[in-house]
């Protein structure tokens, strides 16, 4: 509904016909509820005119034509009263629902449909997390988007008591005496990657691109190295503890101008000092999500005969410059500038020309997230599209009544269904096999799938333009989630290794297993 309790006043139809307009009130109807606009003609950004047209109507049509359900709350102290004898038909879901569109949800949160992935404690953690980030992150997520602001320590600071923080980093030791997750809703010991499916899928519902990544995706494929590499255990329990509380910020620093996808061909290098007490790093790196705020930075670093990964320190030597981006400032997208730098030692990650293993590890689940939060994302556009189908006019017909946005729709359908069920099906091969395992079997599947949802997103967010026209084009309004989307999916299709490199990897992975009988 439009109000959190609808006016206990009561009016007839004829009543709001009569009055609404009248040369002293402007009245009219949207969904059994009546507004008086009458102080609000001078301040209506579409001019009185508009308002007008509809005095003393049932504006519910034309409301719904030009605006998004979220302004009726926004002017909500506008409602005086209801209709008398009629019930609302517009269905506004509260914190934390599911949304009643079909195809709107993953089929395991659909009945009547079963899926075997899946228990009570997904289901908990699913409407736990759903219900904080519309409560707590969409608001700041849209500002941010407006604004170009980072992400707030507050909100950093909920997420990190809340365990979230931790669950972003999926099953591992860093669960071991974990507080309370998700205000009880999953136990440590319980956590799966289904849970950071559920956990990765629910936060990107926000549909603000740029604070997706600024909401700290750098901690996700930054700590990761940390967590499953770093041999000095009191380096390792400081940074967590420190990340995870919120009140350090790390990121991932591997790309490079001269390099992009290419890893081998990185420049930054990492010289020992005499006493071999230190490494002292020069370097670039470009396009490191979080690196404008981040304290830490896991670096890829070339020691002269091989690849090396360093946790480095800001600090002294360490610049980063923002770089502007087509999505917003809110992902703290940076350019990062090593002057001889000294890192102790004991900060090398792994083991020292063998940090290749330690990055090539650390892209498998950096792109399962990814591939994650594309077609969870694809999936909120299918919805808004179907929502809009439905109450769009045309020519006297709805758009969902003409038999070509019914085929645009089934694609749009098609390609996210497979999507998420594939997703599924890897992130089960995920939960059997140790670490050392994933990382062998799955950066070939993992490829393509990223791969598979990312062209599946071009695909869906050019149908989706169509269907919505200019709205789709537009920042503000009905359009928003349309054109954000259509504006920013292509940084999934780049991130974490472009779609052709990742094609051709996940192929030769596959060659590798190719039996010389076939040939």
């Amino acid at each position: 509904m439009a109000v959190d309790a609808p006016p206990s006043k009561t009016f007839t139809r004829d009543e709001v016909a009569q009055r609404g307009k009248s040369d002293d009130a402007l009245w009219f109807i949207i969904d059994t509820f009546v507004y008086d606009a009458t102080d609000f003609v001078d301040a209506h950004p579409g001019g009185e005119a508009v308002l007008r047209q509809v005095a003393g109507t049932d504006a519910t049509t034309a409301f719904y034509n030009l605006h998004r359900h979220e302004v009726l709350a926004r002017y909500a102290d506008m409602a005086i009263g209801t209709i008398a004898g009629e019930k609302p038909s517009i269905i506004t879901p509260q914190p934390g629902d599911l949304s009643p569109v079909p195809y709107a949800e993953p089929l395991w949160l659909t009945p009547p449909f079963k899926s075997p992935y899946y228990g009570e404690s997904h289901r908990r953690l699913r409407r736990f997390v759903r219900e904080f980030v519309d409560t707590h992150v969409t608001p700041e997520a849209l500002e941010a988007e407006r604004t170009g602001q980072h992400i707030s320590q507050g909100l950093i600071e909920r997420m990190g008591a809340a365990g979230l923080l931790h669950l972003r980093m999926g099953p591992g030791r860093h669960l071991d005496g974990a507080a309370e997750l998700a205000g009880g809703a999953v136990k440590p010991r319980e956590v799966d990657y289904f849970h950071d499916l559920v956990n990765t899928q629910e936060f990107v519902r926000a549909t603000a691109r740029g604070f997706q990544d600024g909401n700290l995706a750098g901690m996700t494929i930054g700590l990761s190295p940390v967590l499953n590499f770093c041999r000095n255990d009191a380096l390792r329990a400081r940074v967590t503890e420190e990340v995870f509380a919120g009140r350090k910020k790390i990121c991932l620093a591997i790309t490079e101008a001269f390099a992009g996808s290419d890893v081998a061909g990185l420049r930054t290098t990492a010289e020992k000092t005499p006493d071999g007490r230190f490494y002292v790093v020069n370097g670039t790196k470009k396009w490191i999500t979080n690196g404008t705020f981040s304290d830490y930075f896991s670096t890829a670093v070339r020691t002269g005969k091989g690849l090396s990964m360093l946790l480095i320190e800001r600090g002294e030597g360490v610049e980063t410059k923002p770089i502007k981006t087509s999505y917003s400032a809110a992902a703290g997208t940076a350019y990062v500038t090593f002057d001889n730098v000294k890192v102790p030692v004991e900060n090398l990650i792994g083991e020292e020309n063998k940090g290749a293993y330690v990055v090539f590890s650390n892209f498998n689940h950096e792109r399962w997230v990814m591939a994650a939060a594309s077609v969870r994302l694809s999936r909120v556009v299918v919805e808004e599209c179907l929502k809009w189908s439905h109450q769009r006019l045309v020519f006297g017909k709805r758009l969902i009544d003409q038999p070509v946005i019914r085929q645009k729709l089934a694609k749009m359908i098609a390609l996210v269904e497979a999507n998420q069920a594939w997703l599924e099906s890897v992130t089960y091969q995920m939960c059997e096999m140790p670490y050392a395992q994933q990382a062998r079997h799955l950066a070939g599947p993992i490829s393509l799938l990223k791969m598979s949802c990312t062209r599946a997103a071009h695909e869906i967010a050019d149908e989706a333009v169509q269907i919505w026209g200019g709205r789709g084009l537009t920042q503000t309004g009905m359009g928003r989630v349309i054109e954000n989307f259509n504006r920013t999916y292509k940084f999934d299709a780049i991130l974490g290794g472009a779609e052709e490199v990742l094609g051709d990897l996940g192929v030769r992975q596959a060659m590798k297993n190719m039996p010389k009988a076939m040939l």
